[in-house]
């Protein structure tokens, strides 16, 4: 079972009509595959930029957030301030009212005061 030169011909010419198709698919693979590389590579970066964005749009919001509480809390400790320093004073006020109205009493407040705390101390 010899093949014939027409039959060799032509097994050549099958065989190089196959090779061409089959080289003509894998170069249309490989282009898709490129294509498809590019197209991966795009999204990816268009999804980082997205990402970042954001991002940064999520810590300019904290920042905000952080600056509008410290100064929330800057007006509220000063009001705080405030408050306790007329405190203070109104305390001070009352005190010398006290020391000039009943001079005796509060001499005899403080002697008692004080020998409570020495009798504390003591112990």
């Amino acid at each position: 079972m010899s093949m014939t030169n027409d039959e060799t011909g032509m097994s050549d010419w099958t065989d190089k009509a196959t090779r061409e198709r089959l080289e003509k698919d894998v170069a249309a693979v490989k282009s898709d595959i490129a294509a498809l590389t590019e197209q991966i590579t795009d999204a990816l970066n268009t999804f980082a930029n997205s990402a970042g964005k954001q991002a940064r749009r999520g810590y300019r919001q904290a920042r905000q957030n952080v600056d509008s509480t410290i100064d929330d809390m800057s007006e509220r400790s000063s009001a705080m301030m405030d408050a306790a320093q007329d405190a203070y004073g109104t305390i001070e006020e009352t005190l010398e009212d006290a020391i000039t109205q009943r001079p005796l009493a509060t001499v005899g407040l403080a002697l008692g005061i004080g020998f409570l705390i020495g009798l504390a101390w003591r112990r």
